[in-house]
């Protein structure tokens, strides 16, 4: 009878869809993993967002891809060679195949390369110095930007050639220490160019329009609610994956995701700060590193923001200690500088974080000497300052109440809350300098500084505030001219975020953490603040 119940319960579970999981199911090797994101794109050179990432991943390897202790190790990748001056990687290919037969070979590198800059993609910039920075993907980028056709010849300069089939050669710019990390991102993936073109407009639409090379195969997917995959049997390490099959169950609340994780609908789930007290005495819950800087972006252009006396009291009157402890309550931490904690390690063997200073303060007196100064000398009695921020941005409705509150003490200042959405924020509002506060994110791409510090370069794309200093463009100009000397380029990085941060160019609010359920019988999930969040491919459900 209360086998016969829990089915029962398990049915209702409506966002579920799945039954039970594997946690309660007769198969072991079912893996039920729950999400409140949704997945918006399966293409390669479209992806924008971690959980698109997590699914293209599941199904997609590349050159270089996460051991089982997730460190950067060989994928597709069967060797490489890099050149004594650092700007030439020679790979050779595994003998893998696509989930309709065909191998993997060199051209479908050159071929998604090529596409993500044809078709300006979200992640190309990464192909550029703001990542790998392979040869003539900045000036194709800025031909782009200017109007001028990239036909095939101009595409030919890029620097990725296929020697042959198994022959990958990549030509950089400039030396750069962590591009085989890079190349665990999926923005840097193959895609097979006979199948993509024969898809068009419906590639990575549906599961059938999908091809896998790697640990899984997606066999079906609904927008919103789940993404079924099953063990890919040609997979070059099919021996390594345990799982038979991976249900992704997407846009799930989370008090419905922790109710159905109590009755074994699901197997792994984020729970906010309303269910912390109530689950994390508990043996299955635990805090993760998401990797997350949320921040406020300052829009330069208005005159009262360009005071810097006015910027220092905005970050002067949060309570960061306060937000994160009492509020979120999910492992997130009080930002100290723009670059996170445990993101990279220096030459030194010390977090960046160790090496820099702090930045960040919290006291209202003081925030309100800076304020009134700033007034003085802007000549005004008041300001009015629209905070911009995004309500489908988990937690920014949260992180906007809190900071509407913070700012309401400083007398003088008067707020609008502009609530939107994350797509109108990214690519209208702040696209179109249409703010003056924007509360936004950036999760790193790669494990080193510059996938932070690089955001407020002069002219950077996604510098949306049109900060711009000469010393720090210098220093960050002096630490790529470093690339060869480890310690004087952390040396030039570290004072590159000390110009800024005492600029107040932007302020760093909180690093993301997430209070999550984790079952038990789930052994070997990788989770990685840095690149694509979740990589299943060694996941076993125990006995």
């Amino acid at each position: 009878m209360k086998k016969l119940f829990s089915l029962l319960a398990c049915t209702m579970m409506a966002i579920s869809l799945t039954g039970c999981g594997s946690s309660g199911s007769s198969s072991k090797n079912v893996f039920n993993f729950a999400s409140e994101l949704d997945i918006i794109s399966l293409d390669s050179t479209k992806a924008n967002d971690g959980m698109s990432f997590n699914a293209i991943h599941a199904f997609t390897d590349g050159l270089m891809g996460r051991d089982k202790d997730g460190n950067t190790a060989n994928a597709l990748a069967e060797s490489y060679e890099v050149s004594n001056d650092g700007l030439t990687y020679t790979f050779k290919l595994k003998d893998a195949k696509w989930s309709n037969g065909d191998p993997v070979t060199a051209n479908d590198f050159v071929y998604s390369w090529r596409k993500i800059i044809q078709e300006a993609g979200n992640y190309a910039y990464m192909l550029g110095t703001d990542g790998a920075g392979v040869k003539n993907a900045d000036k194709l980028m800025a031909d782009q930007e200017a109007g001028k056709t990239l036909d095939d010849k101009a595409m030919e300069t890029l620097g990725i050639t296929a020697k042959d089939d198994k022959t990958l050669v990549i030509e950089l710019e400039n030396p750069c220490p962590f591009f085989l990390d890079l190349m665990t991102f999926p923005c840097y993936y193959p895609q097979n160019e006979k199948f993509v073109e024969e898809q068009g407009k419906n590639y990575a639409t549906s599961a059938e329009t999908t091809l896998s090379n790697g640990a899984y195969k997606l066999t079906a997917w609904e927008k919103g609610s789940k993404a079924t995959f099953e063990k890919n049997n040609d997979y070059y390490n099919a021996d390594a994956v345990k799982l038979e099959e991976l249900n992704m169950l997407l846009v799930q609340d989370p008090k419905t995701a922790a109710m159905n994780f109590d009755s074994k609908a699901n197997d792994y789930c984020t729970i906010n700060s309303e269910l912390v007290d109530k689950y994390k005495t508990t043996e299955n819950f635990k805090q993760i590193p998401e990797g997350y800087l949320f921040y406020l972006q300052i829009n330069f252009k208005n005159e009262d923001l360009a005071n810097a006396n006015i910027r220092k009291a905005l970050s002067y009157a949060i309570n960061r200690q306060d937000f994160t402890d009492n509020v979120l309550k999910d492992g997130s931490l009080p930002a100290a500088g723009f670059v996170p904690t445990k993101l990279s390690t220096g030459p030194d063997g010390k977090d960046f974080r160790e090496t820099a200073d702090k930045y960040t303060d919290y006291n209202l007196e003081e925030a309100q000497k800076y304020f009134d100064a700033g007034l003085k000398e802007l000549g005004k009695d008041s300001i009015d300052l629209r905070l911009l921020y995004g309500t489908d941005e988990s937690p920014m409705d949260t992180m906007a109440e809190y900071l509407q509150n913070a700012f309401s003490k400083l007398n003088g200042l008067n707020i609008e809350m502009v609530a939107t959405t994350k797509n109108d924020r990214i690519y209208t509002k702040q696209k179109n300098g249409e703010f003056d506060v924007s509360l936004t994110r950036w999760g790193p791409d790669f494990s080193d500084p510059i996938t932070y510090l690089n955001l407020l370069l002069t002219g950077n794309t996604n510098n949306y505030g049109k900060y711009s200093s000469a010393a720090f463009d210098q220093a960050m100009d002096n630490a790529k001219k470093s690339a060869s000397n480890p310690e004087k380029r952390w040396d030039y990085l570290v004072e590159a975020e000390k110009i800024a941060m005492e600029d107040y160019a932007f302020i760093p609010v909180f690093e993301k953490g997430s209070a999550v359920l984790q079952s038990q019988k789930v052994k070997n999930l990788i989770q990685k603040p840095v690149g694509v969040p979740y990589d299943f491919t060694y996941v076993e459900i125990a006995e």
